[in-house]
């Protein structure tokens, strides 16, 4: 059996994608493209942002590329405002980035280390929600997938900051699905368990580690950035999904089995 993309799921949208020079990211730009949305792909890597637009870009599809670093407090408006510029207006706004300085026991993470995953996980997307709101409310709607983790769901020692930062997102998410559906804007959160360049970088460190975790999962994989995680984003983004707002999504073979 074979699955066939459905290429025109999200033509004529303009999504906002941060965290795209690679991983789950780079995957869900892939995806979307495929579905025929245009993309504006955002990350402070310019190397990696490049590696991944230069993957379409003899296609004629439409992709733009934004550096910025969403520790900067202009960011937010800085990148609706660049989509708006290259596109004309945005649908979707997908909040994937984040950064960690773990793991560490949690008696070991730092003023630093907490202030970096919150900067660019909570208040990166709180900023970005606000940023895109108004553009939202003139097209009479819009749709908002952020990226939570079972980490913070289930809890995973030695990742406390990041755990609590990704709970942070959800909380934040849950709250503006419940305040904004009235007006069009339907907010959900998918937490994926995905296979990254982190995660094979795991993978040759401690094979054996990352077996056992592999078999655990029900499905029996990790999902594939672009083929499992991606379609499941374009879904949300998408009139598809018009019915489903306020949800955490786990994207991930049936490992944490949160409900």
């Amino acid at each position: 059996m074979t699955n066939e993309v459905p290429t025109t799921l999200l033509a004529g949208r303009v999504v906002i994608v941060t965290g795209a020079a690679r991983g789950v990211g780079k995957g869900i730009v892939a995806a979307l493209i495929e579905r025929g949305a245009a993309v504006l792909a955002v990350d402070r890597d310019e190397a990696g942002l490049n590696t991944t637009v230069e993957l379409w870009a003899g296609s004629g599809r439409p992709i733009a590329a934004l550096v910025a670093d969403l520790r900067d407090p202009e960011s937010a408006a800085r990148i609706v405002a660049s989509a708006r510029d290259t596109f004309g207006t945005v649908h979707g706004l997908v909040n994937n980035a984040i950064a960690t300085n773990e793991p560490k026991p949690l008696q070991d993470i730092t003023r630093e280390d907490y202030d970096l995953v919150f900067d660019v996980g909570p208040r990166a997307t709180f900023a970005l929600m606000q940023a895109v709101y108004p553009v939202f409310l003139d097209n009479g709607g819009g749709s908002i997938v952020n990226l939570g983790s079972g980490s913070g769901t289930i809890g995973l020692q030695k990742f406390g900051a990041y755990a609590a930062a990704k709970e942070a997102i959800r909380g934040m998410s849950k709250v503006a699905a419940l305040e904004w559906g009235r007006v069009g804007i339907r907010v959900n959160v998918v937490c994926p368990y995905a296979e990254t360049e982190s995660i094979a970088t795991w993978r040759e460190w401690d094979p054996k580690t990352y077996e056992r975790t592999v078999r655990a999962v029900p499905l029996g994989r990790l999902g594939d950035v672009t083929t499992d995680i991606g379609p499941a984003v374009a879904f949300l983004l998408s009139d598809e999904a018009a019915f489903v707002t306020a949800q955490t999504i786990m994207l991930d073979g049936g490992a944490a089995g949160f409900r």
